[in-house]
């Protein structure tokens, strides 16, 4: 297997190339189960978005790391996009998004308790990596369905021309490449 050695903010860490078809090869990141990663990009991912009231992600690689950021910036909860609908959502909110790596379209949803959670409180969306910045629009609609307030948007990696956006924040870059 081919590996990608990363510095992630003064983290050396491998990451195996995968691919994902069409002659696309991506550094596969991943937090699950990695807790020294985790907490070390969780308390960088923290400086870039202190000042927000609250955290949101999508599940499921950015909720370790939600916590982590949560958890440094001295707050008690975090808000989830889930990706299937759970019985006590239902008077929650949902949006469609597309990513690089789901296949097809997806929906995310939001509770109706992590809805009220944002709902005029300055929001951090934080996740794993942003690549065609899919997974971020669906955020971002969500939070302003929410009534919440977009202050900062960071990510542990920006992937290939995400890592030009003026717009985000993140602690390292990864290419895209070609097989």
């Amino acid at each position: 297997m081919e590996f990608y050695t990363l510095d992630i903010a003064g983290y050396t860490h491998d990451l195996p190339i995968l691919s994902i078809g069409g002659g696309v090869k991506i550094c596969f990141f991943n937090l699950h189960g990695a807790q020294a990663l985790t907490e070390h990009c969780g308390k960088k991912v923290a400086e870039l978005v202190r000042g927000a009231d609250v955290v949101i992600t999508a599940e499921s690689k950015g909720l370790q790391l939600a916590h982590v950021v949560s958890r440094e910036l001295g707050k008690e909860f975090y808000a989830v996009a889930r990706k299937s609908k759970k019985l006590y959502m239902k008077d929650g909110i949902s949006v469609s998004v597309k990513s690089i790596t789901t296949a097809e379209e997806q929906t995310l949803y939001l509770s109706l308790h992590d809805a009220e959670l944002i709902c005029g409180k300055k929001v951090a969306i934080v996740d794993d990596v942003i690549s065609t910045g899919g997974s971020l629009t669906g955020l971002e609609k969500l939070v302003e369905e929410a009534g919440g307030i977009i202050y900062s948007r960071a990510f542990v990696l920006a992937e290939g021309a995400a890592a030009d956006r003026k717009d985000i924040k993140y602690l390292a870059r990864i290419p895209i490449l070609k097989e």
